[in-house]
């Protein structure tokens, strides 16, 4: 179960001193904690850890991001380090050309015409794809096949 994985990675990480890895995986376990008192849980199943892992890696990507226009290099590489040992948790990512041919199945199952159907074809895709892919990849891919190619517009011809 990954919620004892990272329990025992914290353990380890505290032996060794890792000071970086035991932060951020104590930081990790206390949101897991919350969260499965807010559901009234003793322990998470592994797609409720997964989850909780998913926000701390977006909450990490908008740091980094917050940090570079700020030009705090100090704590870009920081923040990138806990990002890598966040993602070390989560299961492989699909490809975007697997991520297509999957968009492309559901698209044609449900028999979807144009933007108007992206919600049907994104709750389709992400049943599908759980935790394989980032929901932002999967939105601008859908949207993208959704949406009708772009006639350029011939001014001046009548």
């Amino acid at each position: 179960m990954l919620e004892e994985k990272i329990l025992n990675d914290y353990k380890q990480a505290m032996k060794n001193k890792d000071k970086i890895k035991s932060s951020i995986l104590s930081f990790l376990r206390s949101n897991m904690i919350n969260q499965a008192i807010g559901l009234k849980k003793k322990s998470l199943e592994d797609k409720e850890v997964i989850s909780t892992i998913k926000k701390l890696v977006k909450q990490h990507q908008d740091s980094i991001q917050q940090f570079k226009q700020g030009k705090r290099e100090d704590l870009v590489t920081k923040e990138t380090q806990e990002l890598e040992i966040l993602k070390s948790y989560l299961p492989a990512e699909l490809s975007p050309d697997e991520l297509a041919k999957i968009i492309d199945e559901v698209i044609s199952q449900a028999q979807a015409t144009g933007p108007k159907d992206m919600g049907r074809v994104m709750k389709e895709v992400m049943a599908k794809v759980a935790s394989q892919a980032d929901g932002k990849l999967v939105s601008d891919l859908v949207r993208q096949k959704l949406s009708p190619p772009k006639v350029e517009d011939k001014q001046g011809e009548k």
